[in-house]
């Protein structure tokens, strides 16, 4: 408490008053801060975090088709015998110039995400923005390479190895039967721990795969103020040419070829003839024919393998010569004769 000055007023307060009155105001504030500073709940969209994983496929991608490009004048088939670690290589410069240097993969940056060490935000525990916290340790990073990269790599590499060797077969020693079982074994509770994880991260929103949840690297946003743009116009256009596709190939079964040619012969530049050079010839294989036969009533001439595929094939069959309909055929016997002695 203040007392009296000289000249009647209150006296000054002592130096290390406002000292006093900081902490315990501080007290005050950290005692009502748990209570009103509450968590904001952070949610990624999870069609952006499939979208990365989708885009950092298509680049991975595209990199070896350029890749293959290049030794396209060697020996066919040497490259595919080292696939396994021409896919290694590939990953290991995506993780080496993006991860491994606090950037982001490129489908994680066109998506506007980036990767946080989960860990380090939880024991702070406060959460505003879903921007806060570091990025991934160096442990991390290497362990997310060892894992995404070496993992795929031998995992590779085993599965042909054995199918190679026939590890499969009942015939093999009990040695490498075990070691078959065990790699199945062990691929397939891979496969039932990744479904698992898919179904925790479609009602979560976190950790999309198996590595992100056992390093604890999470996909935050990157920038609060770049949104998602959503084009159809790619997706439209892959669907009409996937509908006209489809139609194609429900069509040309359907589609009688010489009926077209016969159809389009009107407009073509080069119309057959009935010449001598056009009569010798097949007009469907265009050779002279081995066992020729006569299509009647026209009695053009045709191989006898051409036209009876022709007639039993189509059963208003025209010919192709002058577009009237074969109704029989009928051999071809050429004269033979003495040849004329020239005196």
């Amino acid at each position: 408490m203040s007392g009296v000055g000289r000249n009647g007023g209150p006296s000054p307060p002592p130096e290390d008053a406002w000292r006093d009155s900081y902490r315990e105001l501080q007290s005050r504030w950290h005692s009502i801060t748990p209570s009103q500073q509450a968590v904001i709940p952070l949610s990624i969209s999870r069609v952006s975090q499939f979208d990365a994983a989708r885009l950092d496929i298509e680049m991975s991608a595209m990199l070896k088709e350029q890749l293959v490009k290049v030794f396209s004048l060697m020996k066919p088939g040497m490259l595919f015998q080292y696939e396994p670690e021409l896919d290694a290589f590939l990953e290991f410069l995506i993780w080496r110039f993006s991860i491994w240097v606090d950037k982001p993969t490129p489908g994680i940056g066109l998506m506007n995400l980036r990767y946080r060490d989960e860990r380090t935000s939880e024991s702070r525990g406060k959460v505003r923005t879903g921007l806060e916290g570091p990025g991934l340790t160096v442990a991390q990073k290497i362990w997310y390479c060892i894992a995404s990269v070496g993992g795929q790599y031998i995992l590779a590499r085993l599965q042909s190895f054995s199918a190679f060797h026939r590890w499969g077969e009942t015939e093999q020693r009990s040695f490498v039967r075990w070691a078959w079982l065990l790699l199945q074994r062990l691929e397939g509770l891979y496969k039932a721990a990744s479904f698992g994880n898919l179904l925790v991260f479609l009602f979560t929103g976190r950790y999309r795969t198996l590595i992100e949840r056992v390093l604890r690297a999470r996909l935050v946003y990157g920038s609060p103020n770049m949104n998602r743009a959503v084009s159809f116009e790619y997706m439209n256009r892959q669907l009409v040419w996937n509908e006209f596709s489809e139609m194609l190939l429900l069509l040309l079964p359907l589609l009688n070829s010489s009926s077209i040619q016969n159809l389009l012969r009107p407009f073509s530049k080069k119309k057959n003839t009935d010449s001598k050079g056009d009569v010798s010839s097949c007009p469907i294989c265009h050779t002279s024919p081995s066992i020729p036969f006569l299509a009647l009533p026209c009695q053009h001439r045709y191989c006898y393998y051409c036209l009876r595929t022709r007639c039993a094939a189509v059963q208003s069959f025209r010919c192709s010569r002058c577009s009237e309909p074969v109704v029989a055929m009928q051999r071809h016997n050429i004269p033979t004769g003495n040849p004329r002695s020239g005196k």
